[in-house]
């Protein structure tokens, strides 16, 4: 019975931590524009973050390593060091897309602009890192997390096709806009294959002593957790495509159409149904990515690391996430875009993810690191394609989207 409480509490705290604004808005963007028609992206990015999730659990308990120590350790510092630049700054621009969404959440429910809630947003995440324990921050506001579950139920409240929803969930020949589709599609699996996903995750199964006893454990947390977590976000994508092309709307501006979406289940509560699940999703989204970047930066120095230990004890572990969050508050304080950043950032994230996955994919296939757990062919193949789909769409389209206007 214990043990299928902490695989339930597992699979919850993974779906908040799966749902935040990149997902949010790519699928929001997704179904305004092309109605059902990229789902398959989030159904092929969820395969490929289950494969990644479950390995980077599997690696830590094989190995004792986690896979930034891995990287560092089997590679050296060459490898290492580019590999942890990129993922720097990456991490840098998810952060701010997540600072925005909690100021925005919180413009909607006070109606004071969202630059003004940057600083406090900012100063609220640094002030739970400093004195929260990693169980408070993954437990706690990925249970809130939650919440967002609103969005399947409004599928149910209201009149789904779910016909059409089945029918034109796979990729056709007759795109309009391809080159829009690309981008579209590049930052929805860019957004579902976020690295800090797995950097963290590593980084958790270390910070909880696993054992050899979690082996299964893990499995169940990373495909329940992942899949459920997937749910949610294509609920947003079908309810975008129910609502926004009826109005006419087919490229989404902003948070505050995209705030309309619960509208027709809820009524007005809808409205802030809307806004309170953006505030706790992107709040715990800030927070793991926060500590991914200092879990990174210090498990690949050598330093002492640790959510659970004081400040005091990992000063330079607690330096990063500080630092990083006053670099990230910047572009917000600066008046950009947040749902633009939110939508750019994960396309890069899609351009990344090659220079953390392949690395890893070898030390799961090195038996002096993870022994008889070493990964199967199936799953090789099936990250390997899908990283490499998303890198070769986005090296495609992003620079003829900015270039192209």
């Amino acid at each position: 019975m214990k043990r299928m409480l902490q695989i339930a509490l597992g699979v919850v705290t993974s779906i908040g931590g799966f749902l935040e604004t990149g997902n949010i808005a790519t699928a929001s963007q997704a179904g305004a524009a092309y109605g059902y028609g990229l789902l398959w992206a989030f159904i092929l990015g969820t395969i490929c973050i289950i494969f990644l999730v479950e390995m980077s659990g599997r690696f830590a308990i094989a190995s004792h390593y986690t896979i930034m120590d891995g990287i560092r350790h089997r590679f050296g510092s060459n490898v290492f060091l580019l590999t942890l630049a990129i993922s720097i700054l990456v991490n840098l621009m998810v952060l701010t897309a997540e600072i925005g969404g909690v100021s925005l959440a919180l413009q909607f429910v006070t109606g004071l602009g969202c630059q003004w809630w940057a600083l406090p947003a900012t100063l609220a995440v640094w002030l739970l890192l400093w004195r929260g324990t990693f169980g408070l921050i993954e437990n706690g506001v990925s249970l809130l997390g939650l919440l967002a579950i609103c969005f399947v139920v409004a599928l149910f409240v209201m009149d789904t096709p779910w016909y059409q929803v089945t029918t034109q969930m796979v990729p056709t020949s007759s795109i309009r806009d391809p080159l829009h589709y690309g981008f579209i599609a590049t930052s929805i699996l860019g957004a579902v294959i976020s690295p800090y996903l797995f950097f963290f995750y590593s980084s958790g199964a270390i910070e909880e002593a696993w054992d050899k006893s979690y082996f299964a454990p893990n499995r169940a947390i990373a495909t329940l957790g992942m899949s459920f977590g997937a749910v949610i976000s294509m609920a947003i994508l079908i309810l975008a495509a129910m609502i926004f092309p009826a109005k006419g709307i087919e490229n989404v501006e902003g948070y505050e159409q995209i705030a309309m979406i619960l509208l027709p289940a809820f009524g007005k509560w809808g409205f802030y149904l809307f806004a309170v699940s953006l505030l706790i999703t992107c709040f715990g989204a800030a927070l793991e990515v926060s500590l991914a970047q200092a879990y990174v930066v210090a498990q690949g120095f050598g330093w002492n690391w640790s959510e659970n230990a004081k400040p005091q004890d990992n000063p330079a572990f607690s330096l990063v996430y500080t630092g990083s969050l006053m670099i990230a508050v910047i572009p917000i304080l600066a008046g950009i875009d947040p749902l633009q950043m939110t939508i750019f950032s994960m396309a890069i994230t899609a351009v990344s993810l090659p220079f953390g996955a392949v690395p890893f994919l070898v030390l799961m296939n090195d038996p002096a690191y993870v022994g008889e757990h070493r990964n199967g062919w199936i799953a090789n193949v099936a990250v390997v394609l899908i990283i490499a789909m998303a890198f070769i769409l986005s090296i495609i389209t992003i620079p003829l989207q900015i270039f192209g206007g």
